[in-house]
């Protein structure tokens, strides 16, 4: 199917480029020039409207109306473009405020704290919009805050701060594809008052998912198992343990705990096939498809109307329709009208991995298990079910692997091994826990039934266990730029269709795709290759890395301590390609590309007689910084994460006196010298 020839498809493609475009660079002008654009376009189409063919001129215009369309749509969902946000005032920083809050969303929590998606209502009794991320102190006090109650809490408005080590993830830039670029710290003694708000449909949804997780705790299914249901039937994956969820990702099922695209999808087709005796008796397909989209619907809602979901289920909206008017051979073009359409509602979810990841599995299973058919397609029953798994697995594969290695940095190679064991099943563990939830709801779940659906997770996580422990097939921290994951996606849409049409120019194309796959290696590796000095940020800890081309050596404070595998060093070593790899305790003294560096610790002792360019202070020393500037001489002075800040701070004070470079890892990151 030459699906590039829908319009559709070259629509989202602009509309794509203009979110991404508008991301990286945004400018009021996008909206002025998009004005003049529509303007324009209307003009050539009043001027042309009467020849059957269109001139080049509208086909331009119109594809940079889409470009920036989605330029502003992405735009106005910014909080400097937004008239009433509270991002616009002097809200932000030191100053203490009184904050109107509304709950609209329960995050994970963390170690320390429990997290919210709260919306700003007042500030100081003056009205705003905008989102923010609340983080409660977890403590014997506290309680349990519910979507839609609304809070008055005392606090400071701060900045979500990017990682202060190169190559981590980046907390910051995630909490901004949800549009929350600031955040509060409080905890629950500081609640001053706390009531329930107007109920929403979200919050509607919450209710009663709680209720049904309540009634699943009240039954015979014990603990492991609840969580599972909780992570299948109703998207709350918190109560799951972390060895079980290591297991799952590392056995290539972590999509079977996310409730997403692959959980629709199946109650769709068994919504079809449940359905199929109703095509006798109504005489239109549309109310057949109305019946499904209800249901989805009501799915969805089930599970807390999630925005994973909600995107799932307005895909399958869209084919539930496009079934009814006998369009199911456009069936990409369908997916890219779902796609288009969600991104106008809003253009922050091109960012979101679990919709990046999901569009391209479908996308790869429309486009690929029609080739796959036809170069096999058996006869026997048994075996076509099992090839129909092989090659749905394999083209959703084919689809998400080089985004899943750039964001995991792991591939399960027992992937189709998981997949032919769970998908078979994953219809009767999805309806029968529909049906177990529904039962428990009207308290009438008999102990036999739950007993039976408690045996089948509990079966299915020791499969996945089994599976998770081969560990020979499981590839770990692979260096994946994002160059090589646009160059590996060309490759395979060239791979693709020099199979499928086998002509000159595919093959120029194939050898292109390949030709480029392999440049990039070889720019990756070159920039891997550069030598640099790193002083890591790590509270309480020394460490800093001397690389060499893929050669890491650690300079650390404690020597019997083993970091290899912790933050912040891992990331790091996946990013830059580390191949060998050791351990030393830190120096008091040693050169860098001609530069001597003296490390200051506690005990404060340093010559007399170098010349030092750099010293790094640590373990908060007692020394009187101004001599030792006047003996040395320093160019710089380094304070990483060991040392207290008020150290820091009169340490600070004093290098600006003597106009002294300083560079604390707490507040500037860490420090790189190439």
């Amino acid at each position: 199917m030459k699906f590039i020839n829908f319009s559709v498809i070259k629509f989202a493609f602009f509309l794509t480029a203009g979110i991404i475009t508008a991301h990286f660079y945004p400018n009021i002008l996008y909206f002025y020039l998009a004005i003049f654009l529509y303007i324009s376009l209307l003009i050539i189409w009043l001027v042309s409207k009467d020849h059957l063919f269109q001139t080049i001129y509208f086909g331009i215009v119109t594809y940079a109306c889409f470009f920036f369309l989605g330029a502003v749509t992405y735009q106005i969902n910014l909080p400097e473009f937004q008239k009433h946000d509270y991002y616009q005032t002097d809200s932000i920083g030191l100053k203490e405020n009184i904050l109107q809050l509304k709950v609209k969303e329960v995050l994970k929590s963390d170690t320390y704290n429990s997290k919210y998606i709260a919306e700003i209502i007042a500030i100081n009794n003056n009205y705003f919009n905008g989102k923010i991320l609340l983080n409660i102190k977890r403590d014997s006090f506290e309680k349990i805050l519910n979507i839609d109650d609304l809070l008055l809490i005392s606090s400071k408005i701060k900045k979500i701060y990017s990682p202060l080590n190169p190559h981590q993830f980046n907390y910051s830039m995630y909490m901004k594809s949800l549009g929350i670029h600031n955040q509060i710290h409080s905890s629950y003694q500081r609640v001053l008052n706390q009531s329930k708000g107007k109920i929403t449909l979200r919050g509607q949804a919450s209710k009663i998912r709680n209720h049904l997780i309540k009634k699943l705790k009240e039954s015979a299914l014990t603990t492991n198992e609840i969580a599972i249901v909780q992570a299948l039937i109703l998207g709350q994956k918190k109560d799951i343990n972390k060895q079980l969820y290591t297991d799952y990702a590392a056995a290539g099922a972590i999509h079977i705990l996310a409730v997403s695209g692959l959980h629709v999808g199946i109650i769709y087709f068994i919504l079809i096939a449940l359905l199929r005796p109703l095509k006798r008796l109504f005489k239109y397909e549309l109310i057949i498809s109305i019946i499904i989209v209800i249901s989805l619907w009501g799915f969805a809602f089930l599970t807390g109307l999630s925005p994973s979901v909600i995107r799932a289920v307005t895909m399958f909206s869209f084919f539930a329709f496009a079934k009814a008017i006998n369009r199911e051979t456009n069936t990409i073009n369908t997916l890219f009208l779902s796609y288009f359409t969600l991104l106008i509602i809003n253009p922050l979810w091109l960012f979101y991995i679990g919709f990046q990841l999901s569009y391209l599995a479908v996308l790869s299973i429309l486009w690929l298990l029609p080739l796959f058919n036809k170069v096999y397609y058996p006869e026997n029953y048994f075996a076509r079910k099992i090839w129909d798994i092989f090659t749905v697995t394999l083209a959703a594969q084919t689809g998400v692997f080089p985004l899943s290695i750039y964001y995991f940095h792991q591939f399960p190679g027992l992937f189709f091994m998981t997949n032919l064991i769970i998908l078979p099943f994953l219809g009767i563990l999805l309806g029968g826990g529909i049906i177990l939830i529904i039962l428990s709801m009207f308290n009438i779940l008999p102990d036999w039934f739950s007993l039976s659906y408690n045996f089948l997770i509990k079966f299915m996580n020791s499969c996945i266990h089994v599976i998770a422990n081969q560990k020979l097939f499981l590839f770990q921290n692979i260096t994946f730029s994002l160059y090589k994951v646009f160059a590996t996606y060309l490759l395979i849409i060239s791979i693709i269709l020099f199979w499928n049409y086998q002509d000159r120019k595919n093959t120029l194309f194939f050898a292109v795709g390949l030709s480029i796959l392999f440049s990039v290696s070889i720019f990756d590796n070159y920039s891997n290759s550069k030598n640099e000095l790193i002083v890591f940020h790590k509270n309480r800890q020394s460490i800093i890395g001397n690389k060499n081309s893929s050669i890491l050596h650690l300079y650390k404070s404690d020597a019997t301590l083993n970091i290899s595998n912790s933050y912040p060093i891992k990331a790091y070593k996946i990013a830059n390609g580390i191949i060998e790899y050791s351990e030393i305790k830190l120096p008091q003294v040693f050169k860098y590309n001609e530069k001597l560096i003296l490390i200051l610790d506690s005990l404060g002792v340093y010559p007399n007689s170098y010349k030092i360019d750099i010293v790094l202070l640590t373990y908060s020393p007692k020394v009187n910084l101004n001599r030792m500037l006047d003996r040395l001489q320093p160019k710089m002075i380094i304070a990483d994460g060991n040392n207290y800040k008020s150290y820091v701070n009169r340490w600070k004070k004093s290098c600006n006196e003597k106009n002294i470079a300083f560079h604390f890892t707490g507040t500037d990151g860490a420090y790189i010298l190439k």
